[in-house]
């Protein structure tokens, strides 16, 4: 049932008069490489903080706020209408990650507008959406949607959000309850709208193995001297199967919820292809090509991966050494009800097993999060998104991890939707990342239509 009074074709409309705004200011945050993972890009996070503040002050926010942290800082703002109504929180983020693969076609921090598509990184991930959202909430309210909007820009999530929940706490009650809303997720296919009911979770590790000083000669030590590199391959080797990619670690899998029959249908009826999936990411061959298993696999299970194995040589030709120390970058990714720490002693006593000499050391950790699908707030983000695109989304689950999920579920005591808008072919975490102006008007009409949804379960 239709739930607000917007009409489509006025919307449209508005999205091309408001086109030329919306590139021009996606232009400036490209511009901007805003890598919050090196550290000695500090001073462009800060520029692009510095840029959404005149960003959101010029849209009119009555509170614009740059909230400092040990880290990095967040961007909070806030659009009032009427202090007695509902609000609703957006999160975004505008850091970005690194650009440093030899496969881009141009300068990934120069902004590049190529017919309807905008390349350069952080166009998808998630300076686009985060655009996107702003000018259909801005719109939304402008056509009366009796509603707050507190907007929550993070400049640390492609670092796993340390700071963010000091950030809500110095904000304290600045930040007022309701309903949050991420626009930072994937859909299944164009034309395919999907929203997660699940984020995954994240722990990662490094193993650590010295036996020596120094490098060593392999014709004067070789056969006597341990091998840090083959002992390391040995340890991965006893913690993952290569050719499956099921965990070997003892107890791993005990807390795994399954999916439903229902979360099951939906995935069947998602639209998910795995032959675009094999193109999408540029894949010559995967584990198994059973379209639900790889569905389960990339959503629904957890995971052991295996990043890098550093140690030795690494140059043209070979030098016969014997590396001192090798160290073996490691991941999981965790799902409803695994828990990092608890899988983290699991690991770690597992690699003792193998080899006591070995180093675990657990770094970074996020919880996995596991959404709804079903009720007042689902329901609204159905009906905005099928007005927006003509068709209701599908609930399936998203691989990845956004760290400040759990942590908005937790201190704002609200429920978590997503209305993402970024698609598989958009390249998340690639070269040559791009987002286009199909997803981006119809992302402004979603939130507008959102905003009206949301008001109208308050009357």
């Amino acid at each position: 049932m239709k739930q607000h009074h917007l009409d489509f074709d006025v919307l449209r409309q508005w999205t091309i008069g408001v086109r030329e705004a919306y590139q021009r200011t996606l232009e400036q945050y490209v511009n901007i490489p805003s890598v919050s993972m090196e550290p000695e890009r500090k001073g462009d996070v800060l520029r692009q903080a510095q840029a959404a503040v005149a960003t959101l002050t010029e849209f009119g926010a009555n509170q614009v706020e740059l909230v400092p942290t040990k880290g990095n800082p967040v961007v909070f703002a806030r659009f009032e209408t009427d202090p007695s109504a509902p609000t609703v929180t957006i999160y975004n983020h505008l850091d970005v990650q690194p650009a440093n693969e030899p496969e881009w076609t141009s300068e990934p921090f120069r902004f590049r507008h190529v017919d309807d598509r905008y390349f350069g990184r952080g166009a998808t991930d998630d300076k686009g959406p985060a655009l996107a959202a702003l000018f259909g909430a801005r719109k939304g309210l402008d056509d009366g949607a009796r509603i707050n909007v507190q907007i929550l820009w993070e400049l640390e999530e492609e670092i796993g959000s340390p700071n963010f929940a000091e950030a809500l706490t110095t904000l304290g009650d600045r930040l007022r309850p309701g309903t949050v809303v991420v626009s930072d997720t994937i859909w299944i296919a164009r034309g395919r709208p999907a929203v997660p009911a699940g984020l995954r979770g994240l722990q990662t590790y490094t193993f650590t193995l010295e036996v020596g000083a120094t490098d060593q000669h392999s014709g004067t030590t070789g056969g006597a001297a341990r091998n840090p590199v083959a002992e390391l391959a040995e340890v991965a080797a006893a913690c993952v199967d290569a050719k499956t990619g099921r965990c070997k670690v003892p107890g791993f899998y005990h807390d795994v919820v399954k999916p439903t029959k229902q979360e099951l249908r939906d995935f069947a009826g998602s639209g998910f292809s795995v032959a675009q999936f094999m193109k999408d990411h540029g894949f010559k061959s995967i584990r198994t090509k059973d379209k639900l298993e790889v569905m389960k696999r990339i959503w629904a299970l957890p995971t052991f991966e295996l990043h890098g194995l550093v140690g030795g040589y690494a140059g043209p030709g070979v030098k016969t050494v014997i590396p001192p120390r090798a160290e073996l970058k490691v991941s999981t990714r965790l799902v409803p009800d695994q828990r990092p720490e608890a899988i983290a002693r699991l690991v770690a006593k597992h690699v003792k097993r193998v080899n006591k000499d070995v180093k675990v050391t657990a770094q970074h950790a996020l919880r996995p999060y596991r959404g709804v699908t079903s009720g007042p707030h689902a329901d609204a983000v159905k009906r905005a998104m099928a007005f927006a695109f003509g068709r209701a989304p599908v609930f399936v689950r998203e691989g990845g991890s956004i760290g400040a999920v759990v942590t908005m579920q937790e201190r704002l005591k609200a429920p978590v939707m997503f209305l993402g808008l970024s698609l598989p072919e958009h390249g998340y975490h690639a070269p040559n990342e791009n987002f286009d102006w199909e997803q981006a008007s119809g992302g402004m009409i979603a939130f507008a239509a959102y905003l009206h949804e949301l008001a109208a379960m308050e009357k």
